[in-house]
């Protein structure tokens, strides 16, 4: 039974191999994880090395990389591989905290914060990160003394069960329970979304990194849950960077090129100050943009979305020459990315698809004039048709402007003068905490709008002790409107 709620709904969308599966597999975690949850911290720290390097090892992750494109046809191996390093970012962050017994104390308020494991948590990975996904919330899941389970995307089944079976290798290298991490569809049970939702409901605790789909479903478990909103990640160029357009042009190409442009953070809209647009179009292509005619355009742009705007497939994390050829043309081998120029409207309709989410080698520039409050308003346009809560960034050396867009803009996190898919998740040049899941808080329909790191893994118990007493006068509370005399007789 269920520690959250009942699990007959859930069960009743599976056949009896799919439950059994379930049974056994959350069953076994238990058993773990009331195991390990007694380890020390030096303990649960060399089993979260011990995970990490069985995956994050170049020669191992290089394969998994190659096993995983292999699979699911999407994404560039060339930068996935680079991938591994964020496993030794999470890594890192995890080292640097406490998660066992006292983890904080503030004795001027008599505060002694302890830290308790969630329990058996419910992972969803997505087809795009079978490998970077499961080893990144495994560490962060066992430094809080939990164990979890995986549903895998059917697209990347078999890479996801080779990237768990690592680790695993690892956890009995050091003689802790191996069950501690497991993953389902490696036997007889059929993976669909009914499995993965039933998964959800059996466990502690959700973490959901993928569509909006998976998120909903997450949410709908029943389980408390931290899921991720829609990407759509947008830049703005204003006219302080325009001795520095080579740069922010780079920076873009990392950011869009980045396996293939299928992660939410990489760069999909550019808003560009009208004073340095045309020199901004050049950069980018001197960095290797290929700017796409009208007519080619518009056939990018049929094999992209269908006419109610639903993202197709085949043309998901591709690279620029597949793209071009999907579309019936050609272009050349040394160009990195599709640029096409937006209509200056930003509507839900299909004719302005472009400010939309793009997850591929494609970027939209859109042009602003005037005030800086005219990129803003842009900027608030792009994110009411997608994207709200997930991030922006900006080129700019105006502290100025930079204050102006934190102030409105609607997103969790802001990067400045940095390519955002290799930056807003982390990243060893800046302080953001390390990830693969990017809240979006309510704007996005998340929990929270941080990035879902170790302190969203467990429970934290606050014992308190009696301080002197810190009781403001009335007059200090109220201000101005404190009125003695309604106080009298009573």
């Amino acid at each position: 039974m269920s520690r959250m709620s009942s699990m007959d709904d859930a069960y009743s969308k599976l056949d009896k191999d799919q439950i059994a599966e379930i049974e056994e597999k959350f069953a076994r975690a238990d058993k773990a994880q009331k195991e390990f949850e007694k380890w020390s911290q030096e303990e649960v720290d060399r089993a979260i090395q011990a995970i990490a390097w069985k995956v994050a090892n170049a020669k191992t992750f290089k394969k998994l990389v190659a096993m995983s494109i292999e699979e699911s046809k999407l994404g560039d191996p060339v930068s996935r591989e680079n991938k591994r390093f964020k496993i030794r970012g999470v890594l890192r962050d995890a080292l640097r905290q406490k998660s066992v017994g006292i983890i904080e104390e503030i004795p001027e308020k008599g505060i002694v914060k302890y830290a308790k494991p969630v329990g058996v948590i419910a992972c969803v990975v997505p087809a795009t990160n079978p490998d970077l996904t499961p080893a990144g919330n495994s560490i962060y899941a066992l430094k809080a003394r939990n164990a979890i389970i995986f549903s895998p995307h059917p697209r990347a089944l078999n890479t996801g069960g080779k990237t768990i079976e690592l680790m695993r290798e690892g956890l009995r290298e050091i003689g802790a329970p191996e069950d501690l991490i497991q993953i389902l569809g490696q036997g007889k049970a059929k993976v669909n979304k009914a499995l993965s939702e039933a998964l959800n409901t059996k466990c502690d605790l959700v973490i959901a990194t993928g569509g909006q789909g998976v998120v909903r479903r997450a949410y709908h478990s029943g389980t408390p849950a931290y899921g991720v909103g829609a990407g759509n990640a947008t830049m703005v160029w204003d006219e302080t960077a325009k001795d520095e357009l080579h740069t922010a042009a780079h920076n873009t190409m990392l950011s869009k090129t980045s396996d293939f442009g299928s992660g939410c953070s990489a760069d999909g809209n550019i808003v560009i100050h009208e004073s340095i647009y045309d020199e901004a179009v050049k950069e980018l292509v001197n960095v290797g943009g290929y700017l796409l005619s009208e007519e080619e355009q518009e056939s990018v742009k049929k094999v992209m979305w269908d006419e109610e705007c639903h993202r197709l497939a085949d043309s998901v994390a591709q690279s620029p020459q597949r793209m071009a050829d999907l579309a019936g043309f050609s272009i050349p081998e040394d160009r990195k990315f599709l640029i096409a120029k937006g209509t200056g409207s930003f509507t839900t309709s299909y004719d302005d698809v472009w400010c939309r989410e793009k997850l591929t080698t494609l970027l939209a520039l859109h042009k602003y004039e005037g005030e800086f409050e005219n990129a803003v308003e842009i900027v608030k346009a792009i994110h009411s048709v997608g994207g709200k809560g997930h991030s922006v960034g900006i080129y700019s050396y105006s502290e100025e402007n930079i204050h102006k867009l934190a102030l409105n803009a609607q997103v969790g996190r802001i990067m400045v003068r940095q390519p955002q898919s290799k930056s807003n998740a982390g990243s060893f040049t800046n302080g953001m905490p390390m990830t693969s899941s990017i809240g979006c808080g309510t704007w996005g329909g998340n929990a929270t709008s941080e990035n879902v790191n170790l302190s969203h893994y467990m429970n934290v118990t606050w014992v308190s002790k009696a301080i002197p007493e810190d009781r403001p006068s009335d007059r200090e509370l109220f201000g101005e409107f404190y009125d003695p005399s309604m106080e009298e007789g009573l």
